[in-house]
């Protein structure tokens, strides 16, 4: 079976005794993951842990931002 395009398992990784993991390879290229980027972890007790690269998410959150300056001002 294959995997829907964009979607990825990339295996197992085990935690070691530091709390550390080592990201694999193949999503360290595909996601141009590189030696001193930073990483923003998220965490839903539910539904577990994502890792997202922090300039990613820093630009979705200032677009939000931007789109927010940009509508109309509503009076209650």
């Amino acid at each position: 079976m294959k995997a829907p395009e964009g979607k990825h398992v990339f295996g197992t990784v085990k935690v070691g005794s530091k709390g550390q993991i080592v990201i694999p390879k193949e999503a360290r290229d595909i996601f141009n993951i590189k030696p001193g980027d930073t990483l923003l972890l998220l965490g839903d007790e539910k539904q577990g842990i994502a890792i997202v690269k922090n300039e990613i998410f820093t630009n979705f959150a200032y677009d939000i931002l931007r789109a927010q300056d940009k509508e109309p001002i509503e009076d209650d």
